[in-house]
């Protein structure tokens, strides 16, 4: 088995999701010991926002690409790599302003192309990506996953949307929130954790 992990937060090990991510992690390294595990630090190791030129590259077909085009689809051709192969994605996901970090918008933005994560058939849009299993590790200042706050939430509602656009639709949701309101903040992480540590597959 191979697992991905994608880190998105800038705060290093402060970073909530990311200290979540690693119970995640460790949790499934603990049910598969073998698993084969790969990270890519989106912070440290950004995928350029998507422009016309890289669109261009995921439309031309490879033999006639460009020495600028085959540089414009290499970061797509890599980030897809290391996706592919995954069994198992574990996705750290601060939440900025409603929503994703851009780094990981601009990741999703390489690696959803024509004819290698979803197709057009008669049938409509098919996801080909349907044997992975994806975790997201939400962090939040407020408590986003219930209550008045939860129509902002567009983390979770998005990427359940755009994976399970490409085939992922085995998801779970694992939240640290309500990090900055004072009632909250100090069980905020330990609740988390409980959460993972009483998780099975």
């Amino acid at each position: 088995m191979k697992l991905l992990r994608l880190i998105t937060s800038f705060k290093g090990n402060e970073s909530l999701s990311f200290q979540l991510g690693n119970a995640i992690v460790e949790k499934i390294k603990t049910l598969y010991p073998e698993i084969d595990s790969t990270t890519r630090n989106l912070t440290k190791n950004e995928m350029p926002h998507l422009n016309e030129l890289h669109f261009n590259s995921f439309m031309t077909p490879a033999q006639d690409l460009s020495a600028e085009l085959k540089d414009a689809v290499s970061y797509s051709d890599e980030a897809l790599k290391e996706l592919l192969p995954a069994d198992i994605v574990v996705i750290d996901v601060p939440m900025y302003n409603l929503s994703i970090p851009s780094s990981l918008k601009a990741w999703i933005d390489h690696i959803v192309r024509v004819g290698i994560t979803f197709r057009y058939s008669e049938e409509g849009i098919e996801g080909l990506l349907k044997d992975k299993k994806v975790f997201l590790a939400i962090a939040s200042g407020g408590i986003f996953s219930e209550g008045p706050l939860k129509e902002f939430d567009l983390t979770e509602k998005y990427l359940r949307n755009v994976l399970g656009f490409i085939g992922i639709t085995d998801i779970t949701v694992f939240r640290v929130e309500g990090t900055a309101m004072p009632q909250f903040k100090d069980e905020a992480l330990p609740k988390a954790l409980e959460s993972v540590a009483a998780y099975s597959l």
